[in-house]
Parts: C-alpha cells; structure tokens; sequence
C-alpha cells in the first residue's frame, strides 16, 4: 500500500481531478470499503491495510466534524 498518511490521501483525491462530481466523503467511504474487502483477502498484508482503514476513519470523522472544505483546505496547506 502506498498511502501511508492523511496527507497523501487528500493528495491522491485532489490528483484524481473528479471535480465537483464525487465529494471526498464519498471518494473516503469507497475507498475503506475497498480496504475492508482486502481485509479479508487472506494473501494481502494485514498491516498496512489496517493502518489505512484507521486514516479513512479519522478523515471521515474530521468531514463529519469540520466538513469537506475545511479538511481540504487543511491539508492543502501542509
């Protein structure tokens, strides 16, 4: 897994340019979906799977708390 931090995940979101059309709430609930299904793939390593799962959390509850334009904004400035 190559997304280790917050940071890099608004990053890779922003560079995705989808514009208006998928809110990052949205782009952070797939992606931990997706993590979740790997989960369960007994040949990937658990690790790092987990620890990206713990970052969608925290972005989800920072979006819940502080809405999408200011955690963007946050990170952004970093």
């Amino acid at each position: 897994m190559a997304i280790n931090t917050t940071g890099e995940y608004i990053d890779f979101f922003i560079n995705l340019n989808m514009g208006e059309k998928v809110s990052l709430l949205s782009f952070v609930n797939n992606e931990r979906m997706v993590l979740k299904q790997k989960l369960e793939n007994k040949t990937n390593q658990k690790d790092p799977i987990k620890r990206g799962i713990n970052i969608l959390e925290g972005l989800i509850s920072d979006i819940s708390e502080y809405g999408e334009v200011e955690v963007l904004k946050k990170y952004q400035d970093k």
